[in-house]
């Protein structure tokens, strides 16, 4: 059986510490503040201090992982004599996943004796980051190269992602919503739950006023659909807003018994670009998305 590495993008939100422990290695993202010339990766600003200028209203733009930068990592991983899997961040919401699979095919020409799969994840953030801790388990559990990939896919339809933003203004710049629906928002405290769908698709699914209200329905899609509502594993992200954080887990605890969430991680720059200060995703393995 050959020998594999796992390779994913920093829009996963898991920190590059822990990915190193997990065996991932991985590309960045990259975004600039409007105005200045000046490209960051999501690891070069701390997440606060990125949040910090959010709420001065400095406007970050994103930008998806580009071909050659996958092909330096992909190529130091054949010279090596190791395959590739690759994880991507959902091709509805980047390019980058993109990128990825061209890396790969060209590479494979290249190098005919190496093989590289990339697998569309159809997930964001740390939903994303989960579907990667589950498959490096499957790796550690001894899964070939297809198997990991073959598992990947097959739990794409299990990974829930389901958030709340706490300002629609960053999504009404995304074109997620409308100026009249983003102002009438604001007036009237009204706050977004959304998901990714089946298609990797951020949609909006109900509104509710006050940001409590959205916690509370955050935990109560948790119940109705978590695969085995108390267990693990859950992850988070969140928007420097760590008080949402321990609400959203004491209701969890007091009304699944969910003793802890199995990480915590912020929402990366790239991925909070969009979302703003103040937003709080839930991820967990569901009976449906």
């Amino acid at each position: 059986m050959s020998v594999y590495t796992i390779i994913t993008d920093s829009a996963c939100d898991i920190a590059p510490a822990i990915l190193a422990d997990w065996g991932v290695k991985f590309v960045s993202l990259t975004y600039h503040f409007e105005g200045s010339d000046k490209e960051y990766t999501d690891q070069d600003m701390p997440a606060p201090e990125f949040y910090q200028h959010m709420r001065k209203d400095k406007v970050a733009r994103t930008s998806a992982a580009n071909v050659e930068t996958f092909k330096s990592l992909i190529e130091e991983e054949f010279k090596a004599g190791r395959d590739v899997l690759y994880l991507g961040f959902s091709s509805a919401l980047s390019a980058t996943c993109s990128s990825g699979q061209m890396a790969i095919a060209d590479l494979m020409e290249e190098y005919p004796q190496r093989r590289g799969i990339a697998v569309d994840t159809l997930a964001a953030s740390a939903g994303f980051g989960l579907l990667v801790y589950l498959v490096v388990e499957k790796q550690k559990e001894g899964a070939s190269l297809d198997e990991a990939a073959q598992y990947a896919r097959q739990m794409l339809p299990k990974m829930a992602h389901w958030f709340s933003v706490d300002d629609l203004k960053y999504l009404k710049r995304g074109g997620r919503v409308s100026a009249a629906a983003a102002f009438a928002g604001t007036v009237l405290n009204i706050k977004p739950v959304l998901h990714v769908d089946d298609e990797g698709r951020l949609v909006p699914v109900s509104k509710v006023r006050g940001r409590k209200a959205a916690l509370t329905t955050i935990a109560d899609k948790y119940g109705e659909l978590a695969e085995n509502p108390g267990q693990g594993p859950v992850f988070i992200s969140h928007g420097d807003c760590l008080e949402d954080v321990e609400l959203l887990g004491q209701m969890l605890k007091e009304r699944f018994g969910l003793p802890a969430y199995d990480l915590i991680t912020f929402v990366g720059p790239v991925i909070g670009a969009h979302s703003g200060p103040g937003t709080i995703a839930l991820f967990y393995i569901a009976k449906n998305k």
